[in-house]
């Protein structure tokens, strides 16, 4: 199987199990976990840019049309889609200006730091996009951060559960 359609297999699971299990969790009114980023995380370093941040607009787009959010999942993929070089630079330094990461040998404290970046940029673009509402800057800060310990907590079970064994 070669990489695309290893890439639009993941894709399609990860919405699936998004849509079916994770969108039915909310604990506490805060508690909203989002796995479907594990794409956007994950996805190849040395494919183009331009695709990626369509695919994961695509991807958002879906998740919007069942969750019934209104374009708010496809705004915050695309937001860290267009900053996930930023935040590969912040994580990874010099392996990434040199293009020599490979996501399944980095250790979990770059992994951890990596993921957790995105995570919550995608989760306060998300809620500042759905509550919209700037005397609920504390609650969406709030929800987002709450929110967000499930998701990285998910993407790391994630990454590890489809970790190849290659050497």
């Amino acid at each position: 199987m070669n990489k695309l359609t290893s890439n639009i297999f993941t894709a399609i699971f990860l919405i699936i199990t998004q849509v079916i299990i994770f969108n039915n969790i909310n604990l506490f009114g805060y508690l909203n976990p989002f796995v479907y980023i594990v794409f956007i995380i994950y996805y190849p370093i040395k494919n183009d840019r331009i695709f990626f941040i369509f695919i994961s607009f695509l991807m958002g787009l879906v998740i919007d049309v069942f969750s019934d959010t209104l374009g708010l999942h496809a705004a915050a993929s695309v937001t860290i889609a267009y900053l996930r070089p930023i935040f590969l630079k912040i994580s990874f330094g010099q392996a990434y200006i040199y293009q020599v990461i490979k996501f399944k040998n980095i250790d979990l404290k770059d992994k951890l730091i990596y993921i957790s970046l995105l995570s919550i940029v995608h989760h306060v673009v998300l809620f500042s996009l759905e509550i919209f509402n700037f005397s609920k800057t504390l609650f969406v800060l709030e929800k987002s951060f709450i929110s967000s310990i499930f998701t990285i907590t998910a993407c790391i079970l994630f990454s590890y559960l489809f970790k190849t064994n290659e050497r």
